[in-house]
């Protein structure tokens, strides 16, 4: 995993974070991973393209929000997903994520250990879930 910082968009990240949010916001998104500091973004390369990528907020020392996370679909399934959560965790020292998600995430997040509450219809007819995980203490 590398941190994503390149001032011009990389054709396949663009295309992973048009997964994880509309088409027409990925370059405002994009920026913002650029100019706001509490933001980063990591990518996850396999011959030496970019697969999957993950993008944080950082809200206080050791907390982090997701903001937007991405596997290309025809490698789904691989534990991509739970291994850059595992990277981001050990690599900048969180000890609490939170993530918003729709339906179709929530048995990722499930799976990962984060407690999912349902935060109804945000959108009429799209049912929004808050997630919450915090690290086990020893």
């Amino acid at each position: 995993m590398n941190k994503v910082e390149e001032d011009t968009i990389d054709p396949y990240i663009f295309s992973l974070l048009e997964h994880a949010t509309s088409s027409d916001k990925v370059l405002r998104e994009y920026n913002l991973y650029q100019q706001i500091k509490t933001r980063k973004l990591y990518g996850w390369k396999r011959n030496n393209d970019y697969v999957a990528c993950i993008g944080i907020e950082m809200t206080l020392s050791n907390e982090a929000e997701i903001k937007h996370i991405a596997v290309s679909p025809n490698l789904r399934e691989q534990r991509i997903g739970s291994k850059m959560l595992d990277y981001v965790v050990k690599e900048l020292g969180i000890s609490r994520l939170t993530a918003e998600t729709d339906q179709d995430a929530v048995g990722f997040y499930r799976n990962y250990g984060f407690i999912v509450s349902s935060i109804g219809e945000k959108y009429p007819g799209v049912e929004r879930f808050w997630c919450e995980w915090e690290k086990k203490s020893k």
